[in-house]
């Protein structure tokens, strides 16, 4: 029956578009002692409920919040209670929650488009072509900060496109920012819009960014999963992988952060390619991974990475593979420490940092392990708002607000890279 309502599902997407939500709820679950956390982990291979991890199994008293199918959901939660694990519904129906994000977004795509980065709308998401129109009028308006490199192209070949903010031609020490590496997490290239204008509009009014800009360059990209987004906006909103189909496998796609070689195969990714971490069939498989891995190569000369997700308000370094502290840890500590503090002013948002193992969980083949292997010290991934209230579905009018409170956790680490030799 399962199998039928699945196939079902697939026709129905097929024909009409975009896969439904509808009734799906969205469960927080707190492990209470180490069975039950053996328990829920557990539950991440239970294929029966068809269950979207949101929040993966951490630590005990750490919260675990999974997406539950309409189909699925009394059957789940029986099993919860008949193993004694107890539950909240954190979001009530999340189709809801889609239907008023779609509304808002058509609202917005009957204004004029706009002419100018100054015109654009930052308060609301958009679609990749929207992004993609951004980024060359940013480069058109600021011809002597701003240009587009190409450094590859995705599965379905879309350019992997670059904004690089330079006062100098010749190889100078650099920062990396990248965001929409995981499709679904919205609030990251959107986010990332925000901080290119940002750039160029505080460029020699702000001491920190015109001070790193005269003796550094700002490589960003926007859109690191370009195939995964696109699919999220016509297709299938929660898609958080690649697009690239799997040999001997009707499941597509794989997680770029998981895909990178440092930890690659360990405990802490699927070797299934229908998981939602399924790291590939070898380290940087996926044409987008491979680019990124490629430029940072070539360039050999940048200083910090830092890679931005959604959710759960945490600041992550190294590693995410083992437990084995990395050799910088007390200053990555001190420093994370720093920025969350500054981001805490603007709004009073309250983020948790430390190495990615220690805090979140174990992930092996993540980006911020290989770059910090490639000798860029300061290696941190973000996780952005919110702590599972709206999840992967944060309203749009918290984009200006997570967007500046993440801009200056970010000077700080920037500035911080700028001024240690």
């Amino acid at each position: 029956m399962m199998r039928g309502l699945f196939v079902f599902a697939a026709l129905f997407v097929a024909v009409f578009g975009k896969e439904t939500f509808e009734g799906h709820q969205v469960l927080r679950i707190v492990p209470k002692s180490d069975v039950q956390l053996r328990l829920i982990k557990d539950m991440e291979d239970m294929t029966e409920f068809e269950l979207d991890f949101w929040r993966e199994v951490s630590n005990v008293a750490t919260p675990v919040d999974v997406r539950v199918p309409l189909h699925s959901l009394q059957s789940f939660k029986i099993h919860l209670e008949t193993q004694g694990i107890k539950y909240s519904v954190m979001i009530k129906d999340v189709q809801v929650m889609l239907d008023e994000e779609q509304e808002k977004m058509e609202a917005a795509a009957r204004v004029a488009k706009p002419r100018n980065t100054d015109s654009y709308d930052y308060t609301n998401y958009h679609s990749i072509n929207d992004i993609y129109t951004f980024q060359d009028m940013l480069v058109a308006e600021n011809p002597d900060l701003v240009s587009k490199v190409v450094i590859g192209y995705s599965f379905e070949g879309r350019p992997l496109t670059v904004l690089k903010f330079s006062t100098g031609n010749t190889k100078r020490p650099a920062i990396w920012i990248d965001t929409g590496i995981h499709a679904r997490e919205w609030i990251t290239p959107a986010s990332g819009t925000w901080f290119a204008k940002k750039i160029v509009t505080d460029f020699g009014h702000d001491g920190v960014i015109t001070g790193i800009l005269y003796w550094m360059d700002i490589y960003l990209e926007l859109v690191t999963n370009p195939d995964g987004y696109y699919y999220t906006h016509n297709s299938n909103r929660m898609w958080r992988k690649t697009r690239k189909p799997n040999p001997g496998s009707s499941c597509v796609g794989v997680d770029p952060n998981r895909n990178w070689s440092v930890g690659f195969g360990t405990a802490g990714s699927s070797s299934d390619p229908c998981s939602e971490t399924y790291r590939g069939p070898s380290p940087h498989s996926e044409s987008e991974i491979k680019s990124i891995v490629d430029f940072v190569k070539s360039q050999g000369n940048f200083k910090a990475f830092l890679s931005i997700h959604s959710y759960s308000q945490m600041l992550l370094y190294p590693y995410g593979y083992t437990n084995t502290p990395v050799k910088d840890q007390r200053e990555l500590q001190n420093l994370a420490r720093l920025a969350v503090g500054t981001l805490a002013f603007a709004y009073g948002t309250r983020y948790t940092y430390g190495s990615m193992f220690d805090v979140i969980y174990q992930a092996s083949g993540t980006t911020i392990d290989w770059t910090y292997e490639q000798g860029i010290k300061y290696s941190y991934t973000f996780e952005l708002r919110d702590t599972g209230h709206y999840g992967f579905i944060l309203p749009a009018n918290q984009i200006i607000p997570t967007a500046q409170e993440t801009w200056e956790a970010l000077k700080v680490i920037m500035d911080h890279a700028y001024k240690t030799p």
